[in-house]
């Protein structure tokens, strides 16, 4: 099996679902207009500068779905895939990952946001394998705001990745990782065709460095697989 792993946000859609998750609710008077959004903003500024508290990430954008019915986050869900995840949306992106499914690659997304933002992205994609930082559920269902186990972030992925491999007996021979970000150079590290896609200033500078491919996912051909 070759594992074709791929980083979500601003890797295979144009925009970081967290954040705007964030930035969907302030708009639909969700939730605190002025101080959500700042609070937003500020945790996105620290995941771009490498220096996020995931945890405490997580459990701000987790507590929205604490104590809410189901069907209202479902609902809401939908309306953000519809208004927000279109807009993202990037058709070489899809060909990129119809290549890797063509070659008979194991298709995965390995994503720090969480799973109930990103499981019908990954089901839109046709992608069947996801590790994204799992939101805790109570045991009605429903969602508690906090994290459980080992968020995927930096070395998280790294350590969720294994976990996954040992569980499936596979390794990560021929493997490809696509990502956008400075903060998967852990991951990008490990598996033996490391990709940049559109990437950071810090990433690009040091994929060059190391000969890594650099392409981008905003044109409309996909430069580098094979």
């Amino acid at each position: 099996m070759t594992l074709a792993i791929f980083d979500l946000d601003n890797t295979l859609i144009a925009g970081d679902s967290d954040h705007q998750w964030g930035e969907f609710l302030v708009g639909r008077g969700e939730v605190d207009g002025a101080g959500y959004k700042a609070a937003n903003d500020r945790f996105y500024q620290d995941y771009l500068d490498g220096d996020l508290d995931i945890f405490a990430y997580q459990e701000f954008v987790l507590s929205v779905l604490k104590d809410r019915p189901l069907e209202q986050l479902h609902a809401l869900r939908r309306d953000f895939m519809d208004q927000v995840i279109d807009a993202l949306w990037l058709p070489a992106a899809e060909q990129l990952v119809a290549k890797h499914r063509q070659q008979g690659d194991t298709l995965m997304i390995i994503t720090a946001t969480n799973d109930f933002i990103t499981a019908p992205i990954a089901e839109r994609l046709g992608v069947p394998h996801l590790i994204a930082t799992t939101a805790e559920r109570d045991p009605r269902g429903g969602y508690t705001g906090r994290v459980a186990g080992v968020p995927s972030y930096r070395e998280g992925k790294v350590e969720r990745l294994n976990s996954w491999l040992e569980q499936h007996q596979e390794s990560l021979a021929g493997s490809w990782f696509y990502s956008d970000s400075h903060n998967d150079l852990p991951l990008l590290g490990k598996v033996d065709h490391p990709v940049a896609v559109d990437p950071d200033e810090t990433l690009e500078q040091a994929a060059r460095e190391r000969g890594w491919p650099v392409i981008s996912l905003r044109q409309t051909s996909v430069g580098a697989s094979s």
